[in-house]
């Protein structure tokens, strides 16, 4: 870890709570909030969360499955993702929510309009907003826990 932990201390929540209380909190509401209130379906945005957490390299995400009503994707998704260009494990929504992960994080300059075109046939406007932000969270928050070595101390807290 980058940081020093006080023994005893978690540190997600010392990290995120105690040492910087006017931003950490909030940050937290948003990842819970894209887990909890997503109206997206589990295997889109899983493959997502997935790709960007392979992107990030964050242990702790890619060994993470998102749960919706006792329900998971299969255990080797995320396998899937990686390939995601060449999977038959996937819908068209499915790769492409694997495909607009990957651009988001690493060549966000180079989204085309074939690209949106291709994403408007199969998403509304209001899920592409909406995936945006959880891309965005997942990028930020997961990139940062990397970064900072939290990925191996991380658990995704109840709301």
């Amino acid at each position: 870890m980058i940081v020093d932990v006080p023994d005893g201390k978690d540190p997600i929540s010392y990290v995120w709570g105690e040492m910087v209380p006017g931003i950490g909190p909030a940050a937290a509401t948003l990842s819970l909030k894209v887990y909890f209130d997503s109206t997206l379906g589990l295997r889109e945005f899983e493959a997502a969360r997935l790709r960007i957490a392979q992107i990030n390299g964050c242990v702790f995400c890619q060994d993470w499955r998102t749960e919706r009503d006792g329900q998971k994707v299969e255990a080797d998704f995320d396998r899937s993702v990686a390939q995601w260009r060449t999977t038959d494990a996937f819908d068209t929504r499915t790769r492409l929510a694997a495909e607009y992960a990957e651009r988001y994080a690493t060549d966000h300059h180079g989204i085309d309009d074939d690209f949106w075109a291709r994403m408007k046939a199969d998403y509304t406007q209001n899920e592409i907003v909406e995936l945006s932000m959880c891309l965005g969270s997942w990028l930020a928050f997961g990139r940062l826990n990397r970064v900072l070595g939290l990925d191996t101390a991380c658990v995704l807290p109840t709301h």
